[in-house]
């Protein structure tokens, strides 16, 4: 069996929490568990490190853990929140001498590669910028894993974020769901046995391209995972008002939290 430790680096929605210029619960709270960078996540998969994402946060993210290898990164969808920390990937290209594999589906590629084209050139003498080589995501949904890292199967799921896509991930018996606001019925055979959830839960009030509250509260029910914890939270999540109002095993995500699963 093959270890699978996940860490959450961020769990905060796009604007983070504290957000600037506000005084409500949650940005004026002295719990560490309230102050929430942009949401991303680092896996280590037996001796392999990969990404869910680079946010906006990744620098200082990469430097509170002491990141110290990527092998690989999983993209979700390339809003700036989850995608703008891409250049500093560069600090692990120049370390380890080798371009960095990412994965995301067609729209994501593309956008990420018209954006950050200098990122795909051929590594140079100098390693002064990433160097990324990238992999399409099947738009076929099956139960065919998209990869395997050190034996674990990695699993992609299309979700709508609004009027985007985002790919959602099953790495052996944990999941990361974010930037979402419905699950189709389909993929609900997909998602038993799990040991983690990580869930999309924006804030009480319903919105266009995210889970509310209520919303990932029901889901979560309906997997009835080992343990859900809720991700890409806004400010108006306070932690411990949230906490108190989850069902049974479920709670709020924290920054730096860290789970292990066996697969």
């Amino acid at each position: 069996m093959t270890e699978i430790t996940l860490t959450v680096l961020g769990c905060g929605s796009s604007s983070g929490t504290p957000v600037i210029r506000c005084q409500c619960p949650a940005c004026s709270s002295k719990s560490p568990k309230n102050r929430r960078t942009r949401c991303s996540a680092h896996l280590i998969i037996g001796n392999k490190h990969w990404q869910i994402d680079t946010s906006t946060d990744f620098y200082h993210q990469a430097l509170r853990h002491k990141l110290q290898q990527i092998d690989g990164v999983l993209y979700t969808h390339p809003h700036a929140d989850h995608l703008n920390g891409i250049d500093d990937l560069r600090a692990f290209c120049y370390q380890q001498k080798s371009a960095i594999p990412i994965y995301g589906h067609s729209g994501t590629l593309a956008n990420i590669c018209s954006r950050f084209d200098y990122a795909f050139l051929e590594q140079n003498n100098h390693w002064n910028r990433p160097v990324l080589r990238a992999h399409e995501l099947p738009l076929n949904q099956e139960q065919n894993s998209v990869l395997t890292i050190e034996g674990v199967p990695v699993w992609h799921f299309g979700v709508p974020h609004g009027s985007w896509t985002t790919s959602a991930y099953r790495i052996g018996n944990i999941a990361w769901f974010t930037d979402l606001n419905h699950i189709d019925e389909s993929l609900f055979a997909h998602l038993h046995g799990l040991d983690y959830l990580f869930l999309d839960c924006l804030m009480d009030t319903p919105y266009p391209s995210h889970l509310s509250t209520e919303q990932a509260f029901a889901y979560a029910k309906r997997i009835n995972a080992r343990q859900t914890y809720f991700i890409h939270m806004t400010h108006h999540q306070e932690y411990r008002a949230l906490k108190r109002r989850c069902p049974k095993n479920c709670a709020p995500a924290y920054d730096g939290l860290i789970v292990s699963s066996y697969y």
